[in-house]
């Protein structure tokens, strides 16, 4: 089984390196294209679990654990 985990700044956070990357892309000539860009992490999983639950149990863990700060940060776990 596999965990695709997508960890991003919660809303209202700043996000420096998002903004650097957007005024990159409208100095190169995409002003008119990208509103606004926001930058994150994945983290990809494989998970040794058969039980869809137990797994999203464990990999929710993980992610209040260590993988996220969730103080600022936001995550979307996939479980396939």
């Amino acid at each position: 089984m596999k965990a695709i985990i997508n960890i991003g700044l919660k809303k209202g956070v700043l996000d420096s390196a998002g903004k650097a990357a957007h005024h990159t892309l409208d100095t190169i000539g995409f002003k008119d294209i990208v509103a606004d860009v926001r930058i994150g992490k994945q983290v990809v999983l494989q998970l040794d679990e058969t039980d869809k639950e137990k797994a999203m149990a464990n990999v929710t863990k993980m992610c209040e654990e260590i993988l996220a700060n969730t103080v600022i940060e936001d995550y979307d776990i996939d479980i396939d």
